[in-house]
């Protein structure tokens, strides 16, 4: 956000002085002479404010506020352990540079994310590791006119990992069970959810952009029972980041993860190799499908979960290929 300038109401400003005019009185038996016409001279133009500092004061300042709420604890978190002030100060700064120069993300149907109430974001997840999720979240804040934010529901692996674990839960992000679902969607919170899992994240490079299972329908259940609309959501380019050709199973059980990827580059350069490749992406949402109008005894109807979980995912799907259709590379 720009900084502000103050500029000085007319009342604060010195108020200069003119000069008295004093009227010479004529002696007996002189004419008045009528006073020569006042030659009018422009002001002078007042000096402008000088320019307090390019800002940096501020910035710091800021900054220095921050940290100390931060050593003090003045600060607040839900009852999920979201930090709003942290995730917008911190968190999305340092995903920002990925997302608007690395990927250089291009988002479309903003506008069918409502501007406030609930909602529930489904989409299609890969890329070996979840960037996706971040760079939905990223879209969603930046994008959106209301700046909203994105909650995302995370499998329990995520909160198993020490420092992952408390970035994701500042985050706004929560463990994928449909009460905690719920609860934020019932609280009027945007939520977003990737039906395939380990399964789509994890897919082999000869599988991209082909949606896999999407579950039993435990979604479209949360939100049937909130009476939020679930928008559809297709992400293009988090498949080519890093191309899995291979799994190592063996070392993925003794590591206790879903799977151990192995790509042209990882992990023959070492650390090197997990540097994702800088694939252009583009995410676009959906119309939203609406679920206020059906009765609250639907959510226990299998036949109409299944129904509305495979109408989710054929928009995704059909997206997914519309969208591949219209691009020009991989990287450009």
């Amino acid at each position: 956000m720009a900084d502000a300038k103050v500029i000085p109401f007319d009342e604060d400003r010195p108020r200069r002085r003119m000069p008295r005019r004093v009227r010479s009185v004529p002696a007996a038996g002189q004419v008045e002479q009528e006073p020569a016409a006042q030659e009018t001279v422009a002001p002078a133009p007042e000096a402008a404010p000088a320019e307090r500092g390019d800002g940096w004061d501020r910035r710091i300042a800021g900054g220095l506020a921050f940290l100390r709420r931060r050593v003090t604890g003045e600060y607040e978190v839900d009852d999920f352990g979201y930090d709003k002030e942290l995730t917008d100060q911190v968190l999305m700064s340092l995903m920002r540079p990925l997302y608007d120069k690395y990927f250089r993300v291009e988002v479309k149907g903003i506008e069918n994310i409502p501007a406030k109430g609930g909602a529930l974001i489904v989409a299609n997840h890969s890329g070996t590791l979840p960037l996706d999720g971040l760079m939905l979240q990223v879209a969603v804040h930046d994008h959106h006119p209301a700046e909203r934010h994105l909650r995302l529901l995370a499998a329990d692996l995520v909160f198993m990992l020490p420092v992952v674990n408390e970035l994701a839960r500042k985050a706004g992000h929560t463990l994928a069970c449909a009460e905690d679902a719920q609860r934020l969607l019932e609280a009027g919170e945007l939520v977003g959810v990737m039906p395939e899992g380990f399964k789509g994240i994890g897919k082999p490079f000869g599988d991209r952009y082909k949606l896999q299972r999407f579950g039993r329908g435990g979604f479209v259940s949360t939100a049937l029972r909130a009476g939020t609309p679930i928008v559809p959501c297709s992400i293009v380019g988090a498949e080519e980041i890093y191309p899995m050709v291979g799994n190592a199973k063996t070392l993925a059980r003794l590591l206790g993860i879903p799977y151990f990827p192995i790509t042209p580059t990882f992990p023959w350069l070492g650390p090197l190799g997990a540097v994702p490749l800088p694939t252009k992406w583009t995410i676009q949402f959906g119309e939203p499908i609406p679920t206020d109008g059906y009765a609250a005894e639907a959510a226990e109807d299998p036949m109409l979960m299944f129904n509305l979980t495979d109408q989710v995912r054929e928009q995704i799907q059909h997206t997914l290929y519309k969208l591949l259709v219209q691009r020009r590379s991989v990287f450009f």
